[in-house]
């Protein structure tokens, strides 16, 4: 009997993840490309779902967020040792350790000596701390607190090895999106999932970096996207529903969709909230 092909699946969750928006990116994917990029990764829902499908040869995969861009190569690179470091029983679900442990990932945050406890740490970290948000103070450190999580939650040695075949494959980056997508061309494509544009003042969180996502880098991305679009290159970006972003791609197919958000604190927030995909291409 042949055994079931074991699919991949991202091993941590991040603030704006795709996950609840895959359906309809998938309706909305060019017919075909060559080298696909993702400058804003995230947890790379979207990534692990086309390759699922057996539709990605090469990629290029960035982000701004070094801590984020250490695991990945580390899942590339070296995912047996990151495995053994996940395996430690200090990863314990419980405020004291998650404390302890959070006090020790600021001690070597950034440190190319301590890649892999890095690694495992972010994960546990993700995995343990509120709502899997990434969050520094002024100072860059990380300060989101414990999530009171019923269960443990460590991804398994298959997953991660599977992420690491996947990652084969692909070149990261730790870049801003701009230069992240120099090398495209004619035939390739984009998908651009920055930190969305918030509802209201206080609406929605949108850290990328140290600085945070401002409309300045909004209006650089749409720029970017025009630019994009001249060479033939297939785009495509999420955002959320406001005109300011809408008024950004005039010109380009905008379609309002639905998805769930898990980040906000207030249950009756997650659900339900408008989203745009936009596409520089046919897809019907």
């Amino acid at each position: 009997m042949i055994a079931p092909l074991v699919k991949c699946s991202p091993f941590i969750k991040w603030a704006g993840g795709k996950r609840q928006l895959l359906v309809e990116l998938d309706q909305r994917l060019p017919p075909a490309w060559n080298t696909y990029y993702e400058p804003f990764i995230g947890g790379g829902a979207l990534l692990v779902n086309l390759d699922n499908h057996q539709l990605i040869s090469r990629a290029v995969i960035a982000d701004l967020n070094s801590e984020l861009i250490n695991l990945y190569r580390v899942v590339q690179d070296k995912p047996e040792s990151l495995i053994a470091a996940l395996e430690d029983d200090d990863l314990r679900n419980d405020e004291a350790s998650y404390k302890a442990l959070k006090e020790r990932f600021n001690t070597i945050i950034g440190n190319p000596l301590h890649e892999i406890e890095r690694a495992a740490l972010l994960i546990y970290l993700n995995k343990h701390g509120f709502n899997g948000l990434w969050r520094v103070n002024r100072k860059g450190k990380f300060n989101v607190p414990f999530g009171s999580h019923k269960n443990r939650s460590i991804p398994s040695g298959a997953s991660i090895m599977k992420f690491s075949a996947l990652l084969a494959k692909v070149k990261i980056l730790n870049a801003d999106f701009e230069a992240a997508v120099k090398t495209a061309r004619k035939g390739d494509f984009i998908y651009f999932d920055p930190p969305y544009q918030p509802l209201s003042k206080t609406a929605n969180f949108t850290d990328y970096n140290s600085r945070g996502f401002r409309f300045e880098d909004q209006e650089r991305l749409a720029r970017l996207f025009r630019k994009l679009t001249k060479k033939g290159v297939h785009l495509m970006l999420s955002n959320s529903k406001v005109p300011a972003i809408e008024d950004l791609y005039e010109g380009f197919r905008i379609e309002t969709v639905t998805a769930k958000r898990f980040i906000n604190c207030n249950g009756e927030r997650r659900s339900g909230i408008e989203e745009i995909i936009v596409t520089n291409y046919p897809y019907d």
